[in-house]
């Protein structure tokens, strides 16, 4: 079935090859892109060392992180009703960019689709989305395409793992507590009986990777999230056929999943350092972050003091530059790259604090 949804998706657009031409990021790795892809690009990721993470969507409206509607166990039907008040007026992917640039940043990463399930990005597969917003825009679009322009890479972040609308996403009872919230009464929108409903899911995500790859073709890579216990059981989450997939439509493009999913990915994206989780849900994921911990490493980190959505309780508490540049020391001492977040206001302009300080690191990072 999955198959065919694919191609039936490939066969409504106007290729499924994504290596025509060379990225404008890549423009000087055009020799070696041509000789190979996958290659040019995991030269490019070593040599740019720094970049910008994105976590904008519907819980930055509320101001308290965006695991709001797990933590608050926001009902399902309540927390959609964010939607009809998305605007993202403030969303400016020009002055993004521009200022990722500044900062001396080579890259972007934004969350094209986080755990609550609302996409960023136009997808046939829900309307629950960015377009179908009073915001009307295809907030990833627009950035993809001030990227380009600019020749800066950028990262698809997809919340694979972890999906609080989905109706046929793995319940809460399987054992993991992030899969949904805990909520005390049933909700009508969760459809999920037994382990073949996930298939359902699954087709879902395809269908939506499917999407963001063939309808922005230049991107860097896929950054899958979160790190979850699933992976002992690849009959119920497919991974390698989520590999295959992606790299069938994009053979240049990267994949991370974290410390890693099974460790086939092109690098490992540790949070805030990377120790490594601890749990029975977890030793699966602690064996593949052994089979990862030689490869292209990423810290990604946050300017806010520990949310990575927008947190208002923590306004004139982000990060300083004299941190940021320490965070930098630190990631070049590791030979990984940094990756640090900004979490967009409700209307998905920057923190100003956020602005000052990411000029300020530029000054300093790119006179070294």
């Amino acid at each position: 079935m999955r198959k065919v949804l694919l191609l039936l998706i490939c066969i409504g657009t106007a290729s499924c090859n994504s290596d025509t031409k060379v990225p404008s990021y890549l423009k000087s790795y055009e020799k070696l892109y041509a000789e190979n892809p996958r290659e040019a690009n995991l030269k490019w990721f070593i040599e740019s060392k720094y970049g910008m993470f994105i976590h904008y969507g519907l819980y930055a409206q509320l101001g308290r992180g965006e695991w709001v509607q797990l933590r608050d166990k926001i009902p399902v039907r309540e927390y959609a009703k964010l939607k009809d008040s998305f605007t993202a007026a403030g969303f400016d992917a020009d002055f993004i960019t521009d200022l990722a640039i500044k900062a001396g940043m080579k890259y972007i990463t934004i969350t094209a689709k986080h755990h609550d399930g609302f996409a960023l990005f136009e997808t046939k597969q829900t309307d629950f989305n960015s377009l179908s917003a009073p915001s009307s825009r295809d907030l990833i679009g627009e950035l993809y395409e001030a990227c380009k322009e600019k020749g800066l890479g950028i990262f698809l972040y997809y919340s694979l793992a972890a999906d609080w609308k989905h109706p046929y996403f793995y319940p809460r009872e399987s054992g993991w507590r992030s899969a949904r919230p805990d909520y005390q009464e049933k909700q009508p929108e969760y459809l999920f009986k037994e382990d073949k409903d996930f298939e359902k899911y699954i087709d879902f995500a395809h269908a939506q990777l499917t999407e963001l790859l063939v309808q922005y073709p230049e991107i860097a890579g896929i950054w899958l999230d979160p790190i979850m216990g699933f992976y002992n059981r690849p009959d119920l989450f497919p991974i390698d056929e989520t590999y295959r997939m992606i790299r069938s439509l994009s053979p240049h493009a990267l994949i991370s999943f974290k410390q890693g999913a099974n460790g086939d990915e092109d690098f490992s994206a540790p949070e805030r350092g990377g120790a490594k989780r601890v749990g029975t849900q977890l030793e699966v994921a602690n064996l593949v972050y052994e089979k990862n911990k030689n490869k292209l490493k990423e810290i990604c980190n946050t300017l806010q003091p520990h949310s990575w959505g927008y947190n208002k309780a923590n306004d004139g508490e982000h990060k300083k530059a004299a941190e940021v540049l320490q965070m930098l020391a630190d990631a070049e001492a590791q030979n990984a790259n940094l990756l640090l977040n900004v979490g967009p206001l409700p209307d998905g302009s920057f923190p100003e604090e956020d602005i000052n300080t990411l000029i300020e690191v530029g000054k300093k990072f790119k006179s070294k």
